[in-house]
Formats: structure tokens, C-alpha cells, sequence
């Protein structure tokens, strides 16, 4: 009896999905989530890390104002290739902590999916559905090789720089029409280049904006080299010295392909409510309805306990006295501080409080502890449990076991927008009316039958 060729079964899925094998629920989550990336994209403007990726961008593309581009850099306004403009859109989108998010497989998908997806519809003149459809294969290989590569790969690696390759891949590849055999070729080059340290944070480094702007770029380079007859690794996630060999030592091969065509895991996928790391979620909410609950004010508290599962303490750990924005997005302590005083851990809350001094003192009252419960149930389920230690010597305990955006908890569309308008008017990236019509445009993205410019005009 052979052995199933996994790696080449999801290559086949990715190459030949096909919109009317697509749910129309499924679709039109696939549009909610476009709307979502795209705020956060514009939210990227600004950010120092995503400024100096863009620049480098621009530098290295050859266009200027005399030679336009096919494709849009969001932020910029500027035109480029698709390669550089998926770069600059991917490292944009990821800044804000805003961007979606795969529980199951602790994997961010439209920062890595949606970038490609729009730059090579734009150059390949595609239409809304071609590119919904791309995107839609984007995060079906995406999740599933994040679920495959395990929980011991995410405690060192960021899932969304080397999953996110493949997912980048698949996107491109399916706009390009590869044939199933090119698309494997472009998941064995995609995953050789697979890479994401979690190392940074104990610095405050910028890698996070690198690790999602290089799964972008080389996960579409790797699409159009495989159709110009470039070969890659047959067997580069599941073979003896493949990413799993390298990456992991939990890794379950039949995740690859649990499900294909039957369980769409977009539909699976989590938006962000606050602009944090989505390991500090959990708790933030379950503090809120805590507090909420019993009218306590910040003064109250003496002590908040997180109970929590291990890649919480393996992410969040490390971050014991953030020294930037970004970093204290990073802070269990920081994150449940700005819900005290504030009741939302927004951008504007990080950009204006995360260094204040009452944030700081109620920050370094709480604790992380592992809890069985909780970390059983994770990744697929995100439990919020917490325990707050009063002045008066009482003890409340908190519960959340769908925290807000999950899909059992979900945003809809009006809160979906209003998140967006949100994110633009913080960084000052669009106007309110470029805004309104550049989201009337992705709300109503089937019926295009040529993606344009979103911002720029051209």
C-alpha cells in the first residue's frame, strides 16, 4: 500500500478550488475578513518598522510618477510590482495587532493571504471573485499547515512568518492558475524559506512586520517562479528533512489535508477586538465582566491571576517591562491595566497610557499561572479565566469561554467597518471618505470584474 502524498493532495486542493465549490456563507466570510485586513493595512501607516519596509519597497521597485506600477501600496499611495507591494502591504498590516487570527492553528492568516492576493489580482487584472477564491485557498493551506506544524513549533517559531509562506503561495499560485504540479513546486520553494523567531520580543525588535512581509513576498515569488518551471521540495512539509523535521516535534501529517473541501477553517477564523496579542484576550475580557459585573473600579484590585495555557506564558513571558507601544501589546499586565481604567485596550490606549503610571502599577500586579483546563482546551479553544483579589480581601473569579470576535462571538458587518474607519483615522492613513469608498467597493467585491486601486486612482 503507497503512502499518501499529503503535501501533493493540498497542492491539488489549492490549485483547483473553484468558487462555486466555495459555500456562499463561506465567501462572504472571506469578504468580512478582506474588509478587516484592509483596516488594518491602513492602520500600518506611520509605524516606524512598516515606514522603513516600505521605503525599502519603493527604493527597489523602479517605478516612479512616468512608469506606474500594477500594483497598490496602501499606505504610500505609491504603485510597484506585485512582489514589493505584498511585501509593504503584509508588514503594514501586521503593526496594529489588529489582524485576524486561527485559533486552532495560532496562525495569522489575511496579513499573509490578503497582501498577495490584492497585489497579484491587481497585476493579472482578476476579478473579485478569482481573488476571493485565491484568498479562500490562501487560508485553507495557511491554517492547516500552522495545525500540522503544532504547539512545540509556535513556542519558538511565529507561525504566521513560516505557515504563512505556504498560505502566500497558495494565494499567488491559484491567481497564476498553476497546475497542481507547479503549485507543489511552489509549496517545496515556500517552505525551504519558511522563518519567524519569537526572539524578538525579549528585545522589542521590529521582526514582526519582517516575518509577515517575507511570507508575503516569498511565498508569491515562489508562485511565479514555479510557473516559469522552477522545482521545489515534493514532500517539504511532511518529508525526513522537511519543515516538521525541523520545526517541530509534535507535528501531525494528517492535519494537512484534514477536512479539504468539507471543513472550511476561514470560517473558523477569530477578528481582533482589542489591538493586542490575542494571548492576552482571554483574560482582558474576563476582567471586564468581572469588573463590570461588580462596579469595581481600579482601586479595588489588589491583584489580577490569569489563568492560562502555556503558549500564552511562552509568548507573553518574556515581556516583563515593555519599552514601546508595540512591545506592551506583548504585556499580560500592560493589556488587563488599559481594560481597568479604560474598558477597550485600543490603539489609542497603548499610544497614550501604556507607559502611564498607574498602568504600570496595576500592571505589575498581574500574574500568569497555567491552568490544566485552559491549556487543555487550547489552541482550538481560547478560555479567559481569571481570579481578582480585592481590597476588602474577597476573591471574584471571571470566565469567558468565547472571547468577543471568536466565531461564536463574532463582529458583524457594521462593527467590521467601524473597526476599519477606526484604524484609518488613528494613523491617519485615508480620509473618511476614501475610507467609505474604498470598503463600499470590498463589500461589494464579487461583482468586480477587475480589481483597481483601492486608494491611489490609477
Amino acid at each position: 500500500m503507497s503512502t499518501p502524498h499529503l503535501s501533493k493532495e493540498l497542492a491539488s486542493f489549492a490549485a483547483n478550488l473553484k468558487i462555486q465549490d466555495i459555500p456562499n456563507d463561506v465567501i462572504h466570510r472571506a469578504e468580512d475578513l478582506l474588509v478587516d485586513w484592509f483596516g488594518s493595512a491602513i492602520a500600518g501607516k506611520g509605524s516606524r518598522p512598516v515606514e522603513i519596509i516600505t521605503q525599502f519597497a519603493q527604493n527597489m521597485s523602479g517605478y516612479d510618477s512616468s512608469h506606474i506600477g500594477p500594483s497598490e501600496i496602501l499606505i504610500s499611495r505609491a504603485s510597484s510590482s506585485p512582489f514589493l507591494a505584498a511585501m509593504a502591504n503584509a508588514a503594514a498590516s501586521h503593526v496594529a495587532e489588529q489582524d485576524d487570527v486561527h485559533n486552532g492553528s495560532v496562525f495569522h492568516p489575511a496579513t499573509v493571504v490578503f497582501p498577495p492576493a490584492l497585489a497579484c489580482a491587481q497585476a493579472l487584472g482578476a476579478s473579485g471573485e478569482e481573488m476571493l477564491t485565491a484568498a479562500v485557498a490562501g487560508y485553507e493551506v495557511g491554517i492547516r499547515v500552522g495545525e500540522f506544524l503544532g504547539r512545540s513549533h509556535y513556542k519558538v517559531f511565529h507561525t504566521t512568518g513560516t505557515a504563512g509562506t505556504l498560505a502566500a503561495a497558495a494565494t499567488a499560485g491559484h491567481l497564476l492558475k498553476l497546475s497542481p504540479e507547479q503549485m507543489l513546486h511552489a509549496f517545496g520553494s515556500a517552505g525551504t524559506q519558511s522563518a519567524g523567531l519569537w526572539e524578538f520580543l525579549r528585545d522589542a525588535a521590529d521582526s514582526k512586520q519582517l516575518h509577515t512581509a517575507h511570507a508575503a513576498a516569498t511565498g508569491l515569488m515562489s508562485a511565479y517562479i514555479a510557473q516559469a518551471g522552477f522545482t521545489g521540495a515534493q514532500h517539504i512539509m511532511e518529508g525526513k528533512q522537511g519543515m516538521a523535521a525541523g520545526m517541530s516535534s509534535d507535528s501531525d501529517p494528517r492535519k494537512l489535508v484534514d477536512g479539504l473541501g468539507t471543513r472550511w477553517t476561514i470560517a473558523e477564523t477569530s477578528f481582533k477586538y482589542h489591538a493586542s496579542c490575542r494571548h492576552t484576550h482571554p483574560a482582558a475580557d474576563a476582567l471586564l465582566q468581572v469588573m463590570l459585573a461588580n462596579k469595581l473600579k481600579p482601586s479595588d484590585i489588589v491583584k489580577v491571576e490569569t489563568l492560562v495555557h502555556q503558549g500564552a506564558i511562552d509568548v507573553l513571558g518574556p515581556v516583563t517591562d515593555p519599552a514601546t507601544v508595540h512591545q506592551s501589546k506583548f504585556s499580560m499586565g500592560t493589556v488587563l491595566a488599559l481594560i481597568a481604567y479604560y474598558q477597550f485596550a485600543g490603539l489609542q490606549e497603548f499610544d497614550q497610557h501604556f507607559h502611564d503610571d498607574a498602568i504600570c502599577l496595576f500592571r505589575d500586579r498581574v500574574t500568569m499561572t497555567l491552568d490544566p483546563e485552559v491549556d487543555g482546551a487550547y489552541p482550538q479553544r481560547w478560555i479567559g479565566k481569571v481570579k481578582v483579589h480585592l481590597q476588602n480581601g474577597h476573591i471574584l473569579d471571571g470566565r469567558v469561554d468565547e472571547p468577543k470576535g471568536d466565531p461564536g462571538n463574532t463582529l458583524n458587518r457594521t462593527e467590521i467597518t467601524d473597526k476599519a474607519m477606526r484604524l484609518a483615522e488613528f494613523s491617519g492613513g485615508a480620509t473618511v471618505a476614501e475610507m467609505s469608498k474604498a470598503i463600499d467597493l470590498l463589500w461589494n467585491v464579487r461583482k468586480q470584474s477587475k480589481i483597481g486601486f483601492l486608494l491611489s486612482g490609477n
